[in-house]
């Protein structure tokens, strides 16, 4: 319904479900909360619902790392399933304690999983896209040897209030030397290849 004015009258006016379609909008793409894109190929984001469907398939998902422990809801499998997108589970507690940290080893076999191109383009997901999102990713930019400065710039821009002393120091203590990768293989500073068609 829109809202039409007469002389401070204010008066509802219905419109067709095709309205969109018929000014010649077309279907409106719905990003999931928080979502980002972290480099060539890989975004972030909080929970995908139903309605950010349409704009994921728009991104040609390969892979989806998601970093909650409870089981993927069934209309988000049967999604990533008739999409040929692989999901890859790694379940981190969500933990609200000062004190408790993120597990070093999970967070070694996720960026094994992101840091491979073959599984690229990947969504990493967890419920906010806040913490656990942010704590990979966070590691990723200390793969791409950005200054911890701007690595918790990056995660307080997602975490805001919520932000976490325990999840920055994680990040600052996380060790890369004994990762393989090649920090730039995945970097801006080359030109993805699978473009998306507008």
């Amino acid at each position: 319904m829109t809202l039409e004015s007469y002389a401070g009258d204010v008066h509802t006016v219905p419109q067709s479900e095709n309205s969109m379609e018929e000014r010649g909008g077309g279907e409106l793409f719905v990003p999931p909360l928080n979502f980002a894109m972290v480099d060539n190929g890989i975004f972030r984001s909080g929970f995908p619902e139903p309605v950010s469907f349409s704009f994921l398939q728009s991104l040609r998902l390969k892979s989806i790392i998601y970093l909650c422990p409870e089981a993927y809801p069934e209309v988000n499998r049967e999604f990533a399933k008739s999409n040929g997108i692989q999901v890859f589970q790694f379940g981190i507690e969500r933990c609200k304690e000062p004190f408790v940290n993120i597990p070093d080893e999970v967070i070694r076999e996720a960026l094994q999983v992101l840091l491979d191109t073959e599984n690229h383009p990947v969504l990493i997901h967890c419920k906010s896209g806040k913490h656990r999102t942010g704590c990979l990713v966070g590691c990723v930019r200390k793969i791409q040897r950005w200054c911890l400065s701007s690595i918790f710039d990056e995660y307080q821009r997602f975490a805001a209030a919520k932000a976490r002393i325990s999840d920055q120091r994680f990040m600052e203590l996380f060790d890369i030397s004994n990762l393989k990768h090649t920090p730039l293989s995945f970097s801006c500073s080359k030109r993805y290849t699978n473009t998306i068609d507008y």
